[in-house]
């Protein structure tokens, strides 16, 4: 059974900070199971009646969130110059959540955000492999040659290894829909300089199984259904 510090389960469960929910201890303004606890570190368990002012607290569940990311947006929890993914959603959602794979400022597309760090890195760990898939628009028409260097896994400049063979599907002569299963830096958009050709856009449609919603519009969100966040094992 998990045990959290009452400060702690204080702050995760109410507006309050951590040093504010000190002090509400200290004031006897908090009870555990009926009575009044003035120790802050007392450890109570996740079904432990904790109230405050009288006000039942619960600590609220893990989140998982999809949002629809625009151009322009960059893929970070704060950035001086530009506007960040977590800027999009309300305040009240932002608690520890943080993004799960990283997209470009000029890529637009599917972007995951929760408050689990264990799912996310299933994600984004190298070893898992989880599949990328994205919608690219390119300068020039796709050879075949040039499908099949991607299929095969090609070699980028710098770089120690060949990049995993990848999956391609060609929807227009200029467009095509990549799967990949790494997250090398520009990966893409490296992978079809090295086969001769330019990324115009960049678009990510999948993660896994879990595929941008097409209700959704750029900048809108919304919660990832259960069989969503059970997809990634």
């Amino acid at each position: 059974m998990t045990m959290t510090r009452l400060d702690q389960f204080i702050a995760l469960s109410t507006p309050l900070s951590r040093k504010e929910a000190r002090r509400a201890i200290h004031a006897s303004r908090v009870q555990v199971d009926g009575e009044v606890c003035k120790a802050t570190n007392t450890k109570v368990s996740e079904t432990a009646s904790v109230t405050l002012d009288g006000q039942p607290c619960t600590i609220p569940g893990a989140q998982y969130l999809m949002l629809y990311k625009p151009a322009g947006v960059v893929s970070a929890t704060r950035d001086s110059e530009h506007p960040t993914a977590l800027d999009l959603l309300p305040p009240e959602l932002l608690r520890d959540l943080h993004i799960a794979g990283r997209l470009d400022i000029d890529t637009t597309g599917l972007l995951l955000l929760t408050t689990d760090g264990q799912w996310s890195h299933r994600i984004t760990s190298p070893r898992v492999e989880c599949q990328k898939t994205y919608r690219v628009t390119l300068s020039e028409p796709i050879e075949q040659p040039a499908i099949s260097a991607l299929e095969s896994g090609v070699e980028l400049r710098n770089e120690p290894k060949p990049i995993r063979p990848a999956g391609v599907t060609v929807l227009e002569p200029k467009v095509i829909e990549l799967t990949i299963s790494e997250g090398r830096y520009h990966q893409v958009k490296r992978m079809l300089a090295a086969v001769g050709n330019h990324v115009e856009a960049l678009h990510r449609i999948r993660i896994g199984e879990i595929a941008l919603d097409p209700a959704l519009g750029p900048g809108e969100f919304r919660p990832l259904t259960q069989a969503e966040i059970d997809s990634v094992g």
